[in-house]
């Protein structure tokens, strides 16, 4: 039931991170604050797929 999904910076838009979560108990997008190498500061990171 886990999906793999990806965490996407908001600010350079690049996939940073992968995990997995799942859809049962958390159906809508994850929005977590990360560390963001290629902006070298703590951004907020939006679920994406995983092609």
């Amino acid at each position: 039931m886990r999906e793999k999904i990806a965490l996407a910076c908001t600010e350079c838009k690049r996939k940073n991170y992968t995990t997995t979560k799942n859809k049962r108990n958390t159906p809508d997008k994850l929005q977590l604050k990360k560390y963001c190498p290629f902006d070298r500061r703590h951004t907020v990171h939006k679920e994406t797929k995983i092609k």
